[in-house]
């Protein structure tokens, strides 16, 4: 570790900046800058909201100097075939700019936030640390789909999967916590929040997941749909004469939870109405956790053995109710006992019963820190 290296970690959405300052791992200071460009804010670019964020940093004394921030580390969803994290050139933001289609809601507000940090600090290097290169692992029979190999070959239409920094991060506390070593565990890793996927681990390598060539494939999410029978976007396209843009628009924000619940994409609304009698909103509970639990299920069988099933992000941590449906599966051995799990909410611990063969556990995520440990890491090697 470089002493006294403090990592300025940013991530960046079409009208907000999330940040978080770290020295050394530890968390110096957070914030959010929210509302750029829209009307009535009296932050009218990113370039200012940038500006307003270091502001902040000064104001309240975690840095005496911008040039205190030794490098800023971006998250960054979609980085195709890179399999680590890169400092960022003129070739990097090309290949962030490549796959802008396959995240449009999140590619070209990273590189939005890149490319205005690069000109605001232009002496500081900014570090790329890519969702999709942790899955950079899974072998071909898993990531190669069964369309015409010309269009692998050709435009490189192949699972990538996401979520990576947060698997990467929860995969190695994990290990940590069980006080066993990662590359000799095999792991079920279930990261629920507002998108969401399954990724299989084995000895500290993603060898499966969920999400596919884009973030929409997989299990029911907040808005999206997961997975769906291709044919049905064929049957819409002719019945409804509807565009492809407007396709896209069911399936990325009409979709999953919002979609059947009829009331929004939050988990909390779902479940609060759910118990009040709502009988899309327990349809979409069920469904989701249905969808959860196909895929522990599948992924224990492509790893052959698991040690551990593990919850994570905002629904993980936070909802008992769909862990203890989603993950008690019986003829696996997989066992929740119901009294921890109602406790547990946003902490590490273990749920799983003490006759469950495999160990269910709770594990916060941490993607802005696993940021800043690659960035530095980066920087130190360079």
């Amino acid at each position: 570790m470089l002493e006294n290296m403090k990592i300025l970690v940013l991530n960046c959405g079409s009208s907000s900046i999330k940040y978080k300052l770290f020295e050394n791992k530890e968390l110096l200071a957070s914030g959010l800058i929210e509302r750029i460009g829209e009307r009535g804010s009296k932050i009218k670019s990113y370039k200012q909201g940038l500006q307003l964020m270091l502001n902040q940093l000064l104001e309240s004394k975690k840095i005496r100097a911008i040039s205190e921030i030794k490098a800023v580390g971006h998250r960054v969803v979609h980085g195709g075939k890179l399999s680590k994290s890169c400092i960022i050139d003129s070739k990097v933001i090309g290949i962030i700019k490549k796959f802008s289609p396959l995240a449009p809601l999140h590619n070209p507000a990273n590189l939005n936030g890149i490319v205005k940090m690069r000109s605001i600090l232009p002496d500081i290097p900014n570090v790329a640390v890519f969702d999709t290169a942790f899955h950079q692992t899974i072998p071909e029979k898993a990531y190669v789909y069964a369309l015409p190999y010309e269009l692998y070959k050709n435009y490189e239409i192949r699972r990538y999967g996401f979520h990576g920094i947060s698997y990467q991060y929860v995969s190695q506390r994990t290990a940590e916590f069980l006080k066993k070593p990662l590359d000799k565990l095999k792991l079920i890793i279930c990261h629920l929040g507002a998108g969401c996927s399954i990724t299989a681990i084995s000895n500290g390598k993603s060898i499966d997941t969920s999400m596919g060539f884009t973030p929409l494939e997989g299990l029911v999410m907040g808005t999206r749909a997961g997975d769906i029978d291709a044919g049905i976007l064929i049957y819409l396209a002719g019945k409804l004469k509807i565009s492809m843009k407007h396709l896209d628009d069911i399936l990325n924000k009409k979709s999953g939870l919002s979609g059947i619940s009829g009331v929004g994409s939050d988990m909390r609304t779902i479940l609060r109405e759910s118990k009040n009698g709502n009988k899309r909103c327990k349809l979409a509970l069920e469904i989701f956790c249905y969808r959860i639990k196909k895929y522990i299920a599948a992924y224990a069988a492509a790893l052959g053995k698991v040690d551990a099933v593990v919850f994570t992000a905002g629904i993980g941590e936070n909802a008992p109710l769909i862990r203890g449906w989603s993950s008690n599966i019986e003829c696996l051995g997989i066992k929740i006992d119901k009294e921890k799990n109602k406790k547990i909410i946003g902490k590490e611990a273990v749920i799983s019963s003490q006759d469950s063969k495999i160990k269910i556990l709770v594990m916060p995520t941490d993607e802005a820190k696993m940021i800043a440990i690659e960035t530095e890491k980066l920087i130190k090697n360079n």
